[in-house]
């Protein structure tokens, strides 16, 4: 499946007025009479970037040939699903399941049809993950990625249905299975159905747990209540991106319900694997790498027949 077309939109711009500085100011009963402007010229919006932790501006392309990574500070950007795939996958080798599944309002909670929708079209997704098949370092895998930016990544129905799918899959083709986590927590619009599938999930991969099968979560920033509280916190290995969120539920409200000061750093990456909640932080830069030694030790690589 070829990803690089989906999310492509029309390009915006912005109108900046050109003025002529060479034109000289005349003065008209006391005031300044300011030169006219040059015709508008216009500059693409999204040029640049500016990263929100060390405010260093960037070029869009430089950062994306970073793998969105500040050059500055190190600051892993938050990855969308299809963007996440582009990076991790063998080109070429990754096949889409359930890419049609979709919500279809259980519970018929006010506007979420409305709200649903407009994810849809913003992000050019059906739900918050993609699930499917491909290679990495040519191991066979299937894999399921979340995207934080579709109603931010909360744990739905459809995304407990196809993680899954993906999971039982897995099971039958023998093949290690990958998770990608980004979720704010459970889908409020979908209440007890949500919180459903955090069983679901969990109880899938106590099967393939069960049939010797390798699950390896990778928890990017951030992860929070039902996802980490089920399948994000299951692998046989966790791995997070620097800086990565991640826990039950966030800092203030646990200091404000436990009346107590957290240290700092609370939550993140670093912090979880200095009390043995990962076993590895490893840099987006050396994602691919890191999975595939893992994949070595535990996986026979496929044979890729040409023609």
């Amino acid at each position: 499946m070829q990803f690089k077309d989906l999310f492509q939109k029309k390009r915006k711009y912005a109108t900046v007025p050109s003025v002529d500085r060479t034109a000289p100011n005349r003065v008209m009963d006391g005031a300044i009479d300011v030169p006219e402007e040059r015709p508008k010229r216009e500059i693409p919006e999204g040029l640049m970037n500016k990263c929100p932790k060390c405010g260093t501006i960037q070029y869009n392309k430089e950062l994306d040939k970073n793998l969105k990574v500040c050059t500055a500070c190190d600051y892993h950007y938050k990855l969308n699903a299809v963007e996440r795939i582009q990076m991790t996958m063998d080109e070429g080798r990754f096949v889409e399941y359930d890419g049609e599944m979709a919500s279809e309002d259980p519970l018929e909670f006010p506007d979420y049809i409305a709200k649903y929708n407009k994810a849809v079209e913003a992000t050019g997704m059906q739900d918050a993950v993609i699930t499917g098949e491909g290679t990495i370092g040519g191991y066979p895998v299937v894999v399921a990625v979340m995207s934080f930016d579709f109603m931010g990544g909360s744990l739905g129905s459809v995304v407990g249905e196809k993680v899954t799918n993906a999971i039982e899959q897995a099971i039958r083709t023998k093949r290690p299975m990958i998770i990608f986590s980004t979720s704010g927590g459970a889908r409020m619009q979908e209440s007890i159905l949500s919180l459903m599938q955090m069983a679901k999930t969990s109880a899938a991969l106590a099967k393939l747990n069960e049939q010797g099968g390798l699950y390896i979560s990778v928890i990017t920033d951030p992860t929070f209540g039902g996802v980490s509280a089920s399948f994000a916190m299951l692998g046989d290995y966790i791995i997070a991106e620097p800086g990565a969120a991640f826990g039950f539920t966030g800092g203030r409200v646990i200091e404000q319900t436990m009346k107590i000061k957290l240290p700092p750093g609370f939550q993140t990456a670093e912090f979880n694997l200095k009390h043995g909640q990962v076993d590895l932080v490893s840099h987006r830069k050396e994602m691919r790498s890191t999975l595939t030694r893992l994949l070595s030790m535990h996986a026979v690589k496929e044979e890729i027949v040409n023609g």
